[in-house]
């Protein structure tokens, strides 16, 4: 059987409760009202019992009703115990056993979270011990001990709850480190891809113009230019190509046309089926464009994924040039 954290320390504070009680009726002298010492201790065992159980299974930090409780029974407690007592044993054993009771339960209080109100309880403690005992014989009957607890309680709580907050920033960071890692070896595996394509489009061109030491005839020369267009294309916008953009590409550039194409990271954030549905609309509008230059780009924008130019001449700087061919992509639908 696996105990929890907090099983353990529930059953430390119950059990502790227990210790003073028993200790609290081991009687070696009568009290003068001993209803009155009975009641205190029945009134401890219950406040006990409701701090440390009410809502302990659903949530550490406990009702604010729970705490304001414990205040109040640490403040009568001590009356009540010495009340029912002459003046000349109330510092014999069992008359001092609510010191280390109501020290334990100001520690329960700061370990649910009620910080305060533990606080409060003690300095009930104090000054009910002090009133009836002297300040200096309640230091000696164990009023020090029940100050340590509280104060080592609060100091671990505190340590506890950094340390959950350290534990939850380093997962985060942890996530964040196995994410970029897996970005990056999508990018690795991308750009293995497009060395891939590189060399099977390029290598027969280059191994060709190694073979006849760069002397071309017209058929070789329009090739070794596709080719080119085509590690351009998929060096500067990798995302915006498939298969029938790169075909209508290619068209294109069969007929004469100058192809230019920028990504600038339009399609950042997509899903892959809308970057497919992109994808194709882009390959339709090249299929019919038949401007002499068309440039292609994916800048980023919040509202606009792709936008197409078509221009009618070949040289911008031409007086003749001019658009004919503009469309533009959404990111959204």
């Amino acid at each position: 059987m696996i105990l929890s954290v907090r099983t353990v320390a529930t059953a430390l504070a119950v059990g502790f409760s227990v210790y003073f009680a028993a200790r609290a009726v081991w009687w070696t002298v009568q009290p003068t009202a001993p209803l009155m010492m009975i009641a205190a201790i029945l009134l401890y065992l219950v406040v006990i019992l409701v701090t440390t159980l009410v809502d302990a299974s659903d949530n550490t930090r406990m009702p604010l009703s729970c705490g304001i409780v414990a205040i109040v029974a640490a403040m009568a407690i001590p009356t009540m115990v010495s009340a029912s007592l002459p003046a000349e044993y109330r510092t014999a054993p069992f008359a001092t056993w609510y010191i280390g009771a109501l020290g334990v339960l100001a520690v329960v209080c700061i370990v649910r979270r009620r910080t305060i109100e533990g606080w409060l309880v003690l300095i009930a403690l104090v000054v009910g011990a002090s009133v009836h005992l002297g300040l200096m014989v309640a230091l000696e009957f164990g009023l020090v001990g029940s100050i340590m607890w509280t104060l080592v309680a609060h100091l671990l709580v505190r340590f506890w709850d950094r340390a959950v907050r350290d534990t939850e920033h380093l997962a985060d960071i942890q996530r964040a480190v196995s994410s970029w890692h897996a970005s990056q070896l999508v990018r690795q595996r991308e750009r293995r891809l497009r060395v891939q394509y590189a060399l099977d489009v390029a290598g027969p061109v280059l191994a060709r113009t190694v073979a006849a030491r760069g002397h071309l005839d017209d058929a070789e020369r329009e090739a070794a230019r596709m080719a080119e267009g085509r590690l351009r294309d998929e060096l500067r916008g990798a995302s915006l190509l498939n298969e029938a953009v790169r075909e209508s590409i290619n068209a294109a550039r069969m007929r004469g046309a100058v192809v230019t194409v920028f990504d600038e990271g339009g399609l950042d954030g997509l899903d892959e089926q809308r970057r497919s549905e992109i994808r194709d609309e882009l390959a339709g509008v090249l299929g019919e464009a038949s401007s002499a230059r068309i440039i292609i780009r994916a800048a980023r924008d919040e509202r606009m994924a792709v936008t197409v130019v078509g221009r009618s001449g070949v040289l911008e700087s031409a007086d003749e040039d001019s658009v004919d061919l503009w469309h533009e992509i959404t990111r959204m639908r």
